[in-house]
């Protein structure tokens, strides 16, 4: 059975960034990070980010640079997206 973990999304400053279930890094550059987490995939924008670090074990990812948006979308999985194109 796996063991359910917590996610926390810690802002500080709006210029550093500490999350948790982070299962994947999907896309990164300076202006957006893209993210699969238990929630659901996470966009960040902004500008001169970067990743300090990221532990695939434990899920742990921080980062750091000028944060403008944070959004979580739905998990991300196929089905949904065709379900909502095929309405």
């Amino acid at each position: 059975m796996e063991q359910e973990r917590f996610s926390n999304l810690i802002l500080e400053n709006r210029n550093k960034l500490s999350l948790s279930a982070v299962s994947d890094v999907i896309n990164f550059d300076e202006e957006t990070i893209i993210l699969t987490t238990d929630l659901g995939n996470l966009t960040i924008k902004g500008s001169n980010l970067h990743i300090t670090s990221f532990d695939t074990q434990s899920g742990e990812l921080r980062a750091e640079g000028e944060f403008i948006a944070l959004v979580y979308t739905n998990s991300g999985k196929k089905e949904a997206f065709f379900k909502r194109v095929f309405k």
